[in-house]
């Protein structure tokens, strides 16, 4: 389920190392496995422990990002390829047209998310479910999510659902309903290939493409008036 610290907290847990806290547990447990198997001499399992070690570094890091947005830039909020850019109803807080921008993680992209705008968190929602794979659209409806509507000074709702995947079984989430986040600044992860959609107002301009690689805090997904 989602993890929600609460208001106060959560931003004490971001100070900043290239490494997402949250991936300590299973880097250290492949550290000891590995270290184990080497002083029994069983090479062939060390090694395989080893590799799986360096694979959870690597899927548990956390680069600095530096973007140029300007006022009404949409960024986005993961790492990964776009795979839906359509025009639909956002079906779980405002009922209203909007453009739908979904971003698929596959194992190999950071996994940090990132707040797409400047805003205060009016709404949370968290939804059990299946864990059907990312890129397939029942994920969408179907899939474990967690739901945040952020408002921004401008008035603006942009809407930001954390989809777990087929491997994916943890959405962690750190601030809570009246939180303000500020672009760019990390607000949660999600563990081992996940999707995240993003509802933006339809008066938006998009500037993405289906297919198109984008990353967290960086690359502009549109701009809103």
């Amino acid at each position: 389920m989602a993890d929600v610290p609460g208001p106060s907290d959560f931003r004490r847990l971001r100070y900043h190392v290239p490494f997402i806290p949250e991936g300590l547990p299973y880097v250290l447990t492949g550290v000891f496995l590995t270290g184990t198997t080497a002083l029994l001499g069983w090479p062939a399992p060390t090694l395989a422990l080893a590799a799986v070690t360096v694979l959870m570094v690597h899927f548990f890091r956390d680069p600095v990002r530096w973007s140029n947005a300007r006022p009404g830039d949409v960024v986005s909020p993961a790492d990964g390829r776009i795979i839906v850019v359509e025009k639909t109803v956002e079906p779980r807080f405002t009922q209203q047209p909007c453009w739908k921008i979904s971003i698929f993680m596959n194992v190999f992209d950071v996994h940090v998310n990132r707040a797409p705008v400047d805003g205060r968190i009016t709404d949370v929602y968290y939804q059990k479910g299946r864990f059907l794979a990312a890129d397939k659209d029942k994920a969408s409806l179907e899939n474990e999510q967690n739901w945040i509507r952020i408002q921004t000074e401008s008035g603006a709702s942009v809407v930001v659902t954390q989809v777990a995947g087929l491997i994916a079984r943890r959405i962690v989430f750190w601030p809570g309903v009246g939180d303000v986040l500020r672009q760019g600044e990390r607000f949660g992860m999600i563990r081992f290939g996940s999707r995240l959609d993003v509802y933006i107002p339809p008066a938006g301009e998009v500037l993405v493409r289906k297919g198109q690689k984008v990353f967290a805090g960086e690359t502009i997904l549109c701009r809103i008036p």
